[in-house]
């Protein structure tokens, strides 16, 4: 089975940073592209960052300059680092990674992570 975890929310003052971190486990699969998502209370779920394989990678107009995603394909592992972070960042982080595997192509998602940033 091929699990996907994120780990490195937490709660930070505005202006700070935090980075995230997801990884995928299992055998017998490709990552090809990995996002991150997230989803505030009230709101519905927003693409924030994706990379691919070979980590070309875009943002939500919220987040650029200011997030960056990076990815390690021997550790399949995507990364998110978050600064200059704002209050209206405060949510729960989702990574998302499109996986190819004997069950398919399919997306997988990780349990989420939350983020809470103070003013």
């Amino acid at each position: 089975q091929v699990q996907v975890v994120e780990s490195g929310g937490g709660l930070v003052q505005a202006g700070g940073s935090l980075r995230l971190s997801c990884a995928a486990s299992g055998s017998g699969f490709i990552i090809n592209d990995m996002g991150w998502y997230r989803q505030a209370p009230g709101k519905q779920r927003e693409l924030v960052a994706t990379i691919t394989r070979a980590g070309s990678s875009d943002y939500a107009d919220s987040v650029k300059g200011r997030f960056t995603i990076s990815r390690d394909n021997a550790k399949n592992t995507v990364y998110l680092q978050m600064n200059s972070l704002k209050p209206e960042d405060t949510a729960v982080y989702y990574c998302n990674a499109d996986i190819e595997s004997a069950l398919g192509y399919l997306p997988y998602w990780g349990q989420g992570t939350q983020v809470t940033v103070s003013s």
